[in-house]
């Protein structure tokens, strides 16, 4: 496991440091982080189609995180992967997310989603990174609750739908030999761990449709975030390190009651103010032999960012375990021998 690296997207803004990438990576360094994931959203921080088209512009940008001890951990199309398939209920939402001259038509905006992921497939190779962070979207979101009752065949349909949109996408990233990482995320299709294996049947397994783990969502959806792993360990390629609490109360629960953030049973928090097991998710990653990034996503309705960013560095290295090279037993062993062993079993020599 690489890290502790950072999600530069809750913190980029308009005064410094954080309004260019040099800057907010030399704050980010200041603080004892080795890695950054960049949203590739965010003009202040990169041009997502120069970095896709020129390898000159990429190894810039590699070239100002290195000058701050930094790596570049994944780019994120989270925003762009969320037009890729967006119901018409949400279109008022969801159409800020794209550039002005793409408001208003769905169809020009999701083209240009396409393309700005699949750009991201492009850049992130150029980047030298194996992984990005995106996205599914969803066609089925607001039918999450079944009711009205769902006409049968209406999932189907819907998940055959995502995954005939998603899989030239995921085409393109297996071309450039990059992992897109969906974050498993309420408000997409892909939002736990069953309709991540719907999505996946669609796709055929596709090699390159992987996961974003992020235990903050689980915590808010009740589910059991270290049993996930277990199951998905193998797909699990991206890791947001995100705490959480679930606090319901006799008037609200899961659902929230349309609370603020601040007033939810289920919020989040930074690291270390919620409720996440994160020495079991780290002792499971160990276990299972993770070999991507650490990265804090900070999200918290009480603190302030910048003592949150200042605290999550040491917090992830504090649970970061570095695997043992031999068994804690070892010194009472002996040599290898098999007569040996069969004389224990009672066998005759060999």
């Amino acid at each position: 496991m690489k890290g502790p690296g950072i999600f530069l997207a809750q913190f980029a803004g308009d005064t410094e440091p954080f309004n260019s990438l040099s800057a907010i990576c030399r704050w980010a360094a200041g603080h004892g982080y080795k890695g950054v994931q960049i949203p590739t959203w965010d003009s202040r921080l990169i041009d997502l189609e120069k970095a896709a088209d020129s390898q000159t512009y990429a190894d810039e940008i590699k070239g100002i995180c290195a000058e701050a001890g930094l790596e570049v951990t994944e780019l994120s199309t989270h925003l762009q992967g969320q037009l890729v398939a967006c119901h018409p209920a949400y279109d008022e939402l969801f159409d800020g997310f794209a550039p002005p001259q793409m408001r208003g038509n769905p169809e020009a905006r999701q083209a240009w989603a396409v393309d700005q992921v699949k750009m991201a497939a492009k850049a992130s190779q150029r980047m030298g990174c194996t992984a990005h962070a995106t996205f599914s979207g969803a066609l089925l979101w607001h039918t999450v609750y079944p009711w009205p009752q769902r006409p049968k065949g209406l999932v189907e349909e819907g998940f055959t739908e995502l995954a005939r949109r998603w899989t030239p996408i995921l085409d393109v990233f297996d071309e450039h030999g990059v992992d897109a990482c969906f974050e498993i995320h309420p408000g997409e299709d892909l939002h736990d761990g069953l309709t991540f294996e719907r999505f996946l049947d669609k796709v055929k397994g596709h090699p390159r449709a992987n996961i974003l783990y992020d235990p903050s969502h689980f915590v808010l959806q009740q589910l059991d975030y270290l049993q996930f792993i277990d199951f998905y360990h193998d797909r699990i390629k991206a890791f947001h390190v995100k705490d959480a609490e679930f606090n319901p109360t006799g008037k609200a629960g899961v659902y929230g009651g349309y609370a603020d953030w601040v007033d939810r049973p289920g919020r989040f928090r930074s690291l270390g103010d919620g409720q996440v097991d994160f020495t079991g998710i780290f002792s499971k990653f160990t276990q299972y032999n993770y070999a991507g990034w650490a990265v804090l996503e900070w999200e918290c309705a009480l603190k302030d960012p910048e003592q949150g960013a200042q605290e999550g560095a040491p917090f992830i290295a504090a649970h970061m375990i570095r695997r043992a090279t031999h068994a804690f037993d070892d010194f009472a062993g002996g040599a290898s021998d098999r007569n040996h062993n069969r004389r224990i079993l009672g066998l005759d020599p060999v």
